[in-house]
C-alpha cells in the first residue's frame, strides 16, 4: 500500500513539475514562477559569458567567475534532468520511455545539454582559444528562451507557413547573385583581375551590393560595370524587401491566430 501511495506521489510530483516547466501546460497568464527563475538565470549566465571574454574584467576575478559558473551549471543540470524526467508527461513525445528518448534527441534538449555542458568546462581551464570558444557556446542558452516566448513561437510558425515562398526568394537571390557576378566578371575581369578575375571573386562584390551593405572595398571601374552595379543595387533593394514582406505578413497572421486561440480558450478556463 505504501509503495502504491509513493508511486502516486511521484507521478503527482512529475505532473506538477511538468506544468511549471512546460509553458504550454501552464494554465495561467505569463510564465510560471519556476520558468521566471530560469529566465533570469539564463540572462545572468549569458551576461557572465560576455563579461568573461573581456580580460580587463576577468583577470583578477577568476574565482568569482568560477563560482558563478558552478552555480549556473548546477542549476542548468537540475533543470535538464527535470525536463528529461517530466518529458513523459508531454503528449508531443508520446509518453513513456520512448517519449523520453524522443525528447533527449530533440533540438530543445540538445540546446539545453550543450549550454549546460560548456559551463562545466571551467574544470578544463582557460589555456587555449579553442577551449574558450567552446565555453562561449553557452550563449546557446538564449535559444532556450524561445520556449518561453509566444512571439518567438509565432515567428517559427510564420517561417514554417511561408517556407515555400522563402525558398523561392532564396532561389531568386542565388540566381541574381550568379548573374551579377558573371556579368561583372565579363566586364571588369580584365580591368581588375585581383577582385573580378573570376566569378567566385566577383561574388564578394555581388553579395555586398545585393544585400545593400556596400562595403566599398571593391568597386567597378568601367562605365558598363558601373551601370551594371547600379542595376544590381536597385535589384538588391527589392531582393531584401521580398522576404521581409513575406515574413511580416506571416508573422501578423500567426499573432492573430494566437489571439483568436486565446479568446476561444478563455471561456473554457473560466468554466
Amino acid at each position: 500500500m505504501m509503495s502504491d501511495i509513493s508511486a502516486q506521489e511521484i507521478v503527482g510530483l512529475r505532473k506538477w513539475l511538468y506544468r511549471h516547466l512546460q509553458p504550454s501546460a501552464w494554465n495561467k497568464d505569463g510564465l510560471s514562477p519556476l520558468n521566471r527563475f530560469i529566465f533570469v538565470v539564463i540572462c545572468l549566465a549569458v551576461a557572465v559569458a560576455v563579461l568573461e571574454s573581456e580580460p580587463a574584467i576577468y583577470q583578477g576575478r577568476e574565482k568569482w567567475f568560477f563560482a558563478a559558473e558552478m552555480v549556473f551549471g548546477s542549476i542548468f543540470l537540475v533543470e535538464y534532468l527535470a525536463r528529461v524526467w517530466t518529458s513523459a508527461e508531454n503528449p508531443a513525445y508520446g509518453g513513456g520511455l520512448r517519449g523520453t528518448l524522443r525528447y533527449i534527441f530533440s533540438l530543445p534538449a540538445i540546446i539545453d545539454l550543450l549550454a549546460m555542458s560548456t559551463l562545466f568546462l571551467v574544470f578544463v581551464g582557460n589555456e587555449t582559444s579553442i577551449l574558450r570558444l567552446f565555453r562561449l557556446i553557452r550563449i546557446l542558452s538564449l535559444a532556450k528562451l524561445g520556449r518561453y516566448s509566444s512571439a518567438i513561437r509565432a515567428m517559427a510558425e510564420a517561417v514554417k507557413s511561408r517556407r515555400y515562398e522563402l525558398l523561392m526568394s532564396l532561389a531568386i537571390a542565388c540566381m541574381l547573385l550568379l548573374t551579377s557576378s558573371t556579368l561583372l566578371y565579363i566586364v571588369e575581369g580584365d580591368a581588375q583581375p585581383a577582385v573580378f578575375g573570376s566569378i567566385p571573386r566577383a561574388m564578394w562584390w555581388s553579395i555586398a551590393t545585393l544585400t545593400t551593405v556596400g562595403y566599398g572595398d571593391v568597386v567597378p571601374a568601367t562605365v558598363i560595370g558601373k551601370l551594371l552595379a547600379g542595376v544590381t543595387a536597385i535589384t538588391g533593394i527589392g531582393l531584401i524587401a521580398m522576404p521581409t514582406g513575406i515574413l511580416a505578413a506571416a508573422f501578423s497572421d500567426a499573432i492573430q491566430r494566437q489571439r483568436e486561440a486565446k479568446k476561444h480558450k478563455e471561456p473554457v478556463g473560466q468554466g
